[in-house]
């Protein structure tokens, strides 16, 4: 490569470099630093080795609320895979077969992913609201009785997740339809031909094909369910409420870290050291992911 142009190629990626180091390595390093220290206040008091991982992990109230946010983490991303992803998959295959308007569908289906988390969860706030909301409201038409939705232990995770998926689906629609339509035609018009039905060719064709969509899908829906903050803090508020039933460690992070009204002061030591060991996990858990899917996608 000349040299001309190996400068004017570090020239353009100085800034985009400059912003990763400076918002996102710069920070992890800091909270991997800070997870070593005791604070008190907003300065750090004195080192702790590795206590605050200790009571993260094993000591009172850290470790209940941890695992129970972890068991809500978990529950979101089993329910955002299977259904959300199984939604936006069978939502491909029809898009794919070229429906009347299916152009305008594929803006129709992909458009909330166009819109902020803090617009979706203030309109599915309203939908779900137990006085005037549209979804009881549309209940009662049915003449069955509404719910409380947010303000229900059974129900508030779940209608956090319904409008999550709301929000997202048209994501990996888009993802496994740009799979599909490299498949080539051939390959549909034989299994046609050897008397092949929709369901078949869907389940022994489509499927294998679109396997490196798929691993691109699953990490992303991985990260995300671990990740997860806006719409349970919009919808559910800062707690977790009702009762923990929406706590998820993204929140539990952030009253650690920052305080809330009901955890009191701001804890630096120990809110960094459970960043430190999610991004352990979600890296760990990731990379072990990629390896297995990356493997499937090779046999196949």
């Amino acid at each position: 490569m000349r040299p001309g142009r190996a400068l004017w190629i570090g020239v353009l990626l100085a800034p985009a470099l400059a912003t990763m180091l400076l918002f996102v390595v710069w920070p992890l390093l800091g909270a991997f630093a800070d997870a070593f220290y005791s604070f008190r206040g907003l300065a750090p008091d004195r080192f702790a080795g590795l206590t605050n991982f200790q009571d993260v992990l094993f000591a009172e109230p850290w470790r209940s609320t941890a695992l129970q946010a972890l068991r809500h983490n978990l529950v979101v991303f089993a329910t955002l895979l299977v259904a959300q992803n199984g939604l936006a998959f069978l939502i491909a295959f029809a898009l794919l077969h070229a429906l009347p308007l299916h152009r305008l569908h594929r803006v129709i289906v992909f458009l909330p992913v166009l819109l902020s988390a803090v617009i979706v969860g203030a309109l599915w706030k309203l939908l779900l609201h137990p006085l005037f909301g549209a979804v009881n409201a549309a209940l009662a038409l049915l003449g069955i009785e509404g719910r409380p939705w947010l303000g229900d232990a059974q129900t508030a995770l779940g209608s956090i997740m319904l409008a999550n998926g709301w929000h997202w689906a048209g994501f990996p629609a888009l993802l496994f339809l740009a799979a599909m339509q490299r498949i080539p035609r051939e390959v549909f018009e034989a299994a046609r031909m050897d008397g092949a039905g929709a369901f078949m060719i869907l389940r022994q064709i489509v499927w294998p094909l679109v396997a490196q969509a798929t691993t691109i899908i699953f990490t992303l829906t991985f990260i995300g369910s671990f990740n997860w903050f806006e719409l349970p803090y919009l919808m559910a508020g800062l707690a977790g409420s009702p009762g923990g039933a929406t706590d998820v460690l993204g929140l539990f992070f952030y009253r650690t870290a920052f305080g809330s009204v009901s955890s009191g002061l701001q804890d630096f030591g120990h809110g960094s050291a459970l960043a430190v060991l999610m991004f352990v996990f979600l890296a760990a858990s990731s990379a072990v992911a990629l390896r297995f899917l990356r493997r499937r996608e090779i046999e196949i």
